[in-house]
């Protein structure tokens, strides 16, 4: 592992003997990969990884995507198809031959044989375990499902000629069909259900916090990592020529979390909006802040939220309560994540599925349930979520950028939008998450 002080490389030996430090420069390492169980970290992977979150730190960005993040890169190496395919070659040969001998006493020749079928069906259970695997993302189970099906042909090509043609066995040739048949069929199905399937995270809030507890105490934490919202009663001070302004756009978040990252990335400055979440973040400027905005009658208001029970709640809230826009005709648009948005698209997201947001789901009020197609509420009432924090901050301003863009002239034809409110209280829905 290379020092990311230094850049000496320390083997094991060296980092052992050093008791834990670079043999260079003495500096000590966060990491020790051999010591960590299944979920390897090394120091200059840590380093990298906090880059390429904060976009060669120049973006803010939460505890919690950092731990998405994290969580992506390690799922990247967990199927390599290459590998596999060298590995299986191998163990073909090697099972074939080592049990087939083992058992030759009680099956003759024909354990040989006997031995190469279980191994091949042992094949097929792991790659279709690895499609439905949680602990895999959608690629990884993509790659798995396309290797079922190459599997599949692999086996009905040289088990048909070998079973006809060298043994001239018909039980043979049935057993290489079936399984050669299976393999692509269940290889088939998979490819097309993969991205619909829900993920877990392989690591932990807390070891993640142990983490960099750990990275601090011996390198410089970023300072792009932001700590939980703080809330501010007290008003804030708000010179009165800046308060007899408006804004133009508005952007409401379901979490203060949200909202937070947004506005310390500069995304109102840079954008000309509001940031404000449904929870009234920031507390401080939150009243000031719409009492300019309801000044506005041609305000547009753009909904940011996860796709969850209450993600989908945001837009209802925002036009039937009277701390937004209850009796108004501003123009609402729900930016996402919508379960459509994720159900059509063909780009992996990472859904995880709660129990008790599958019982939140199905209490939603018959005004937000109308709203969505049957496919949605199928999802939602399966408990499946995703959060916005699984999208690192760079993905989420430009997504937000894109819809905003897309609604700059509502009544063109090529506008990105679906109209989904009647007239004088438009509702339109961006069709994509980005």
């Amino acid at each position: 592992m290379k020092c990311i002080k230094c850049g000496t490389d320390n083997n094991l030996k060296d980092r052992t003997a050093n008791q834990g430090r670079c043999t260079k420069c003495n500096h000590p390492f966060a990491f020790e990969p051999t010591s960590m169980g299944n979920v390897k970290i090394t120091d200059p992977m840590f380093a990298k990884i906090l880059a390429d979150i904060s976009a060669k730190n120049t973006l803010f960005f939460t505890a919690k995507q950092l731990l998405y993040f994290l969580d992506s890169r390690l799922r990247n190496k967990s199927f390599q198809p290459l590998q596999f395919a060298g590995f299986y070659i191998f163990m073909n040969v090697w099972t074939t031959g080592f049990f087939g001998g083992f058992l030759s006493s009680l099956f003759g020749i024909n354990s040989f044989l006997i031995a190469n079928v279980i191994y091949q069906i042992c094949v097929v259970l792991f790659l279709y375990r690895n499609t439905t695997s949680a602990k895999l993302n959608n690629a990884n189970r993509q790659a798995s499902a396309k290797s079922l099906q190459r599997l599949g042909v692999l086996i009905l090509v040289v088990g048909i000629l070998v079973s006809l043609f060298v043994f001239k066995s018909f039980i043979l040739f049935v057993s290489f069909v079936s399984i050669g048949v299976s393999s692509l069929f269940l290889g088939t199905r998979q490819l097309e259900r993969v991205g619909k399937l829900t993920q877990e995270l392989l690591i932990s809030q807390t070891q993640l916090q142990d983490w960099l507890t750990r990275w601090e105490q011996i390198n410089d934490i970023s300072e792009k990592i932001l700590s939980s919202p703080r809330q501010e009663i007290t008003p804030a001070t708000i010179n009165p020529d800046v308060t007899a302004y408006s804004f133009d756009r508005l952007v409401v978040c379901d979490s203060a979390t949200i909202a937070q990252l947004l506005i310390a990335n500069n995304f109102h400055f840079e954008n000309n909006c509001a940031i404000l979440s449904i929870t009234g973040y920031p507390q401080s400027i939150f009243n000031t802040t719409m009492e300019m905005l309801r000044r506005n009658p041609d305000l547009k208001v753009y909904a940011i939220h996860d796709c969850s029970p209450k993600g989908v709640s945001l837009v209802n809230h925002i036009r039937t309560s009277e701390r937004w826009f209850l009796n108004s005709n501003v123009t609402i648009i729900d930016i996402g994540l919508l379960p459509r948005q994720i159900i059509a698209t063909k780009r992996g997201m990472f859904i995880q599925s709660s129990p008790d947001l599958a019982t939140t789901a199905k209490q939603l009020s018959s005004e937000i349930r109308q709203s969505l197609t049957s496919d949605e509420l199928a999802w939602l009432d399966a408990g499946n979520f995703v959060e916005l924090e699984s999208f690192t901050p760079q993905r989420l301003i430009q997504v937000l950028r894109s819809g905003i863009s897309g609604s700059l002239n509502l009544e063109t034809d090529d506008s990105s939008l679906i109209l989904m409110g009647d007239s004088g209280n438009d509702i339109y829905m961006v069709e994509s998450f980005g």
